[in-house]
């Protein structure tokens, strides 16, 4: 089972890259499905009400350093390149990046993110893993596939699992992925972008769980973002480290494309993106420098150490 139309325009990807997703290989007809544990699927169901969408930034605990859009919306998806990095991170704390889309009325929330995460409660270790998250009709809503809501499709990527840890010589980790919105079924699905060879496509969440996406999304963006621990005290977020001119050396996200209310993609440097930075003690956010072209161009470098003075 596929997507009805094309995810990306094939002129938007690089020759190469040094992308490392982890992949499995199930038969014919099967695909990997986590296990779900009582103790996951408890966690899983603590974090789930504990999380915060970018939506607002006023957010309780939790901190955020990203861009987003409502320019010319509605939209139907995005997809973006993002680095991976590994972090200390606490078990009470979180820190994670994702590509996002939302739509909010009133205090009603629909949304759907994907991207990387370190949290030690929900995966019990402090490895870096992708993740899927959805919030939709009447507040239901959870990680990956700890409730019914996710289809997963594919039968090599999970829509969650660790990253490999990085092997010498071996560039730079990082995940290009996609949440886009099927022009036919209406369903959101999520994708990994290839460099090289036909993208994979993960799965999909039916838009059947949602009563405010169910057409289309009034916001998308890309963020970095992390939870304190009760404590106050705040992870990392990015790499750890703070933005520099050196933009290989710092946390980064390109790449960021935009599927349009025609379905049509476009390049996100035709939106008006706002900046999202609610703490710049802790974390910061530097625009990219224009590259020779958009697939070249570093949109935004993020992140930071996080500590006990970033306030609640």
């Amino acid at each position: 089972m596929e997507p009805s139309f094309s995810i990306l325009n094939p002129k938007y990807k690089g020759k190469k890259g040094n992308k490392i997703k982890r992949t499995i290989d199930c038969p014919n007809g099967m695909v990997p499905i986590q296990r779900n544990t009582n103790e996951y699927v408890a966690n899983g169901k603590y974090w789930a009400e504990k999380h915060s969408t970018p939506l607002t930034v006023e957010s309780h605990e939790t901190h955020f350093a990203g861009v987003r859009t409502q320019d010319k919306s509605p939209y139907h998806g995005l997809a973006a390149w993002m680095s991976v990095h590994d972090l200390n991170v606490s078990n009470d704390q979180i820190s994670y990046t994702a590509i996002y889309v939302e739509s909010g009325v009133n205090n009603k929330v629909n949304s759907i993110q994907t991207g990387w995460m370190v949290n030690p409660s929900l995966f019990g270790d402090n490895r870096t893993w992708s993740y899927g998250f959805w919030k939709g009709a009447n507040g239901a809503g959870c990680y990956n596939t700890i409730c019914p809501g996710f289809v997963q499709v594919s039968k090599t990527d999970l829509l969650s699992a660790p990253f490999p840890y990085p092997g010498k010589g071996q560039g730079e980790r990082a995940v290009y992925t996609s949440i886009l919105q099927d022009k036919i079924t209406g369903n959101w699905w999520t994708t990994d972008v290839k460099y090289r060879g036909p993208d994979t496509h993960i799965g999909y969440w039916p838009k059947e769980l949602f009563d405010l996406i169910a057409n289309s999304v009034d916001m998308v963006g890309v963020t970095g973002a992390v939870r304190a621990s009760s404590s106050g005290i705040s992870p990392p977020m990015g790499n750890g480290l703070l933005p520099t001119e050196d933009e290989k050396a710092s946390a980064h996200v390109k790449n960021l494309e935009i599927l349009d209310s025609e379905f049509i993609v476009q390049e996100s440097n035709k939106y008006n993106l706002e900046k999202v930075l609610d703490n710049n003690k802790c974390y910061g956010l530097k625009d990219g420098k224009k590259g020779i072209s958009f697939k070249e161009s570093i949109l935004f470098t993020y992140g930071g150490p996080g500590g006990d003075s970033c306030g609640i």
